[in-house]
Order: structure tokens, then C-alpha cells, then sequence
């Protein structure tokens, strides 16, 4: 049986905390930022918890080497 191949996007979007939180960063951080207000840029640098347990379910399937 072949190996699973991760789906590397994914990879570079997604990572696991210490707790085992998936986390996430916002998109659109690096185009037309001078339009945008400083609290806007700084929300960018958070990481959101992602909570949805599809979106967990779906992560989990594209990228199973993923570092838990």
C-alpha cells in the first residue's frame, strides 16, 4: 500500500500547540496592508484555535504527519 501523502498547503497553514490545539493563522496578511488599521495588523499575528470539528476531521485527513 503506498504512503499517505500530505497535502502540503495545508501543512504550511495548520499546526498542533503543546495542548494539542489545532491552530491557524488569518489570511490576507501580506497584500494591500497600508489600507489596513493597526489593530487589523496586529490581529494578524494571533493564532485562532480552530474549533469546528468538520474543519478538525478535515485538517487531520489532508495532513496525517502533521506534528500533534
Amino acid at each position: 500500500m503506498p504512503k499517505i501523502k500530505t497535502h502540503k498547503a495545508t501543512a504550511k497553514r495548520f499546526r498542533y500547540t503543546g495542548t494539542g490545539k489545532l491552530v491557524r493563522t488569518k489570511g490576507g496578511k501580506s497584500h494591500l496592508r497600508r489600507k489596513k488599521a493597526k489593530r487589523v495588523k496586529r490581529m494578524f499575528a494571533e493564532m485562532h484555535e480552530v474549533t469546528s470539528r468538520g474543519d478538525i476531521r478535515r485538517v487531520r485527513r489532508l495532513a496525517p504527519y502533521l506534528k500533534k
